[in-house]
């Protein structure tokens, strides 16, 4: 059995309440370590979701927007469902689901890959394609105050590099 991954010690002291608040992390990770992987997992998330009740209000999930995204970009609009599954890092029936709720809605269409009689491949409709549009300027006007907002360029170009770090050492990059 592969040894657990380190984690920092457990240090954390009980509260009035009974629950237990972190205490100091010492020794060669340094306190702010865990304060920086804190703030961006709560970061994030508080990200992801302020985006998604704002695309939910138009009708679409970030999630269905970021599958959108996708197929408008890629060559022809159609992506084989590996890559895609890959790429929205879904697992292959979950990916089927969506694009099962996207291609009722007309959105997205799935058809056998041209040339390989057991590939599979989504593609992005006419109405899909008009729907990304209408939903294209308020989403990056979105993105604009949400997150651009509060960086200058030097930290946009700084957390690019970070963030193409660690896809790179997930494999991703």
């Amino acid at each position: 059995m592969p040894p657990e991954p380190s984690q920092p010690e457990d240090r954390s002291e009980p509260s009035s309440a009974g629950a237990t608040t972190p205490g100091p992390i010492t020794g060669a990770e340094g306190p702010d370590r865990w304060d920086t992987w804190r703030l961006y997992f709560e970061t994030t998330a508080l990200l992801t979701a302020r985006i998604e009740e704002r695309l939910k209000a138009q009708g679409c999930s970030l999630m269905e927007y970021q599958l959108l995204l996708l197929l408008h970009e890629a060559p022809g609009r159609c992506l084989r469902m590996g890559e895609l599954a890959r790429r929205m890092v879904f697992s292959p029936s979950r990916l089927n689901y969506q694009v099962k709720v996207l291609g009722e809605r007309g959105w997205v269409q799935r058809r056998r890959a041209p040339g390989d009689g057991r590939g599979w491949e989504a593609a992005l409709t006419v109405e899909g394609a008009q729907a990304f549009r209408r939903l294209r300027p308020d989403h990056a006007r979105d993105v604009e105050e949400l997150f651009f907002a509060a960086l200058t360029q030097d930290d946009v170009a700084r957390l690019g590099d970070i963030m193409a770090r660690l896809a790179r050492g997930l494999g991703e990059g």
